[in-house]
């Protein structure tokens, strides 16, 4: 194995330096030696790697039925013996790979093959207990520990989880069914969860029967989460698209979800773990995001947000048949704060509400909240927005005595649907503005007339999540 890496590396470490010679590399090796083009790819990556092995090498098969974890470890355990000679690449052949939870490394890259299928073993002791998040302290589902996820990582630099559209199936039906029985003790597993790390790219991937949430990167800094499909039953529980949880400088783009649960869900701790925990969610950006959730929001601020949310950017947004657009949700005893939001160019087709903002979410992890701990709403900025087919233009619910301040909505044309309520906005301790909004407001955001939508603008300066840039990258797929 050992020989074999060398080998490999003598022939990929070159790519690095420029798209170019990469091409070339591929070329040259596949006419060398007279073999197909599916010796070598190429791949997107915030990094390139130096040395690559396939889970096949380590005695995995497949075939859908044999359990391929300890093929994994053993495969990622082997290169992580190269993270400071420039790195390494596990690539997942065509077939349906049936495993349990496994660690990534640092400085590594998984890569499925467009035909290769992860499959969620359904089996609990494939997935070893690991302690509650700090900021939540306990599981979401139990009390206590929680399953790691099917891929896992903690404590890492430089990681890539991509592929060309492989397939992770998370089998989550039994998951689910256990759930909604009472018959788990433990928290669901997710199917990617990244922790304490930086620079990861989560890229190129269909991700579906999640047994809970898909994408969960938390106390991250620069991600990148780029090109997934996330596919979930409608009224399956809890299974969230991308849950970005206190990080910082994370760019969400180009994805297309169907889940039971949020689209995407912004989060930063869960009341006086997360007040203690300190560690907010700022400098995101959400483009390109289209959403199916008919009983949830297209993207969700909370409703664990004790932390602090902050600098959310979010533009050209779909949405068929969801609940609502973006939606706030927090509770007395939740603290921290949601502010500096920036939305433009929504396109809302049958939805429940457009806007829904909601003070009195409940939903706490234990009786030892602060009921003094009283979450700042300010500054949610909306402008651009189309919807039609709608229930209801807006649900707005602050908290009395502590209001949602600075909101601001412009250029909204909202089309209502046969079964409209009557009553089209429902207001209560929020203040703000709005300019060109159809139909017109309640009064609590009073209507400053045309021409005023720049008091609603979309910061023009870039967010630092733009300074993240991929390259093209070579590897192999079979043996020399």
């Amino acid at each position: 194995m050992e020989l074999w890496a060398s080998a490999r590396r003598s022939k990929v470490s070159g790519a690095i330096v420029g798209l170019g010679y990469l091409v070339l590399l591929c070329t040259i090796g596949v006419e060398s030696r007279k073999s197909s083009k599916r010796d070598c790819f190429e791949y997107a990556a915030i990094s390139c790697r130096a040395y690559s092995a396939s889970v096949s090498d380590f005695g995995g098969v497949g075939d859908g039925t044999t359990v391929n974890t300890e093929a994994f470890r053993a495969a990622i355990d082997h290169l992580s013996q190269f993270s400071l000679e420039g790195g390494s690449l596990l690539y997942v052949p065509p077939g349906r790979w049936l495993t349990g939870s496994f660690n990534l490394t640092s400085y590594f890259t998984l890569y499925l093959d467009k035909d290769a299928v992860l499959l969620g073993s359904q089996d609990e002791s494939e997935y070893p207990l690991i302690e509650p998040l700090p900021s939540y302290g306990r599981g979401r589902d139990a009390d206590g520990a929680r399953f790691s996820s099917l891929i896992f990582g903690n404590n890492l630099t430089d990681v890539v989880i991509t592929g060309a559209n492989g397939t992770i199936d998370g089998q989550g039906e039994l998951w689910w069914t256990k759930f909604r029985a009472g018959k788990l003790n433990n928290t669901r597993p997710y199917l990617i969860e990244i922790m304490f790390s930086t620079s990861i790219q989560i890229s190129n991937l269909t991700l579906i029967n999640s047994p809970s949430w898909n994408v969960h990167p938390v106390y991250c800094s620069n991600v990148v989460v780029q090109g997934l499909t996330i596919l979930a039953p409608v009224r399956s529980p809890n299974t969230d698209g991308i849950n970005p949880d206190s990080c910082t400088n994370t760019r969400i783009q180009d994805c297309y979800i169907v889940s039971g649960d949020d689209c995407v869900a912004v989060k930063s701790g869960w009341d006086e773990y997360g007040i203690a925990f300190g560690m907010p969610t700022k400098q995101l950006v959400i483009r390109r995001l289209t959403c199916i959730s008919p009983t949830s929001a297209v993207i969700a601020l909370g409703s664990e947000m004790s932390g602090g949310i902050e600098d959310v950017r979010a533009e050209d947004i779909t949405a068929i048949n969801s609940e609502s657009g973006v939606r706030i949700k927090t509770a007395v005893g939740r603290g921290g704060y949601v502010k500096d939001i920036y939305v433009r160019g929504m396109t809302l087709k049958t939805m429940k509400w457009v806007f829904w903002m909601t003070g009195n979410y409940g939903s706490h992890p234990d009786n030892n909240y602060d009921p003094n701990a009283i979450p700042v709403i300010q500054n949610i900025n909306y402008r651009d927005v189309v919807a039609e087919n709608v229930t209801m233009a807006a649900r707005l619910e602050g908290i009395p005595g502590d209001p949602f301040t600075g909101i601001c909505m412009s250029n909204v044309t909202i089309s209502l649907a046969q079964n409209r309520k009557k009553l089209q906005w429902n207001c209560s301790d929020v203040a703000g503005i709005t300019s060109e909004v159809t139909p017109k407001p309640c009064d609590l955001l009073p209507d400053q007339g045309q021409g005023k939508i720049r008091a609603c603008n979309y910061p023009e300066d870039n967010s630092p999540t733009e300074n993240m840039e991929v390259q093209t990258c070579s590897s192999f797929r079979n043996r020399w």
